[in-house]
């Protein structure tokens, strides 16, 4: 139960930093949560294949945030404004 709280507010933490890089602002709780754990995977995924180590907290929380951008950035892409920015 601990892993999965710690996830959530990765997780939201992630999200909302994210949110914040893209100049979209906070998607609320929720929303914030889901783009951070979409984000970790996606971020997970990526560090993996360029090799990159596993590590702490903050490790986990540089990875979720580098992930959310990066799903921001092609959610805005699929949705047509297409200058990167949600």
């Amino acid at each position: 139960m601990g892993s999965v709280i710690f996830w959530l507010i990765i997780g939201g933490v992630a999200g909302w930093i994210a949110g914040k890089i893209m100049r979209g602002g906070g998607f609320g709780i929720v929303g914030n949560i889901i783009v951070g754990i979409v984000g970790a995977v996606l971020g997970g995924a990526i560090f993996s294949m360029l090799g990159a180590g596993s590590g702490g907290t903050i490790w986990s929380l540089i990875v979720a945030t580098i992930g959310s951008v990066i799903l921001l950035w092609l959610v805005s892409l699929i949705k047509g404004k297409g200058n990167g920015k949600v």
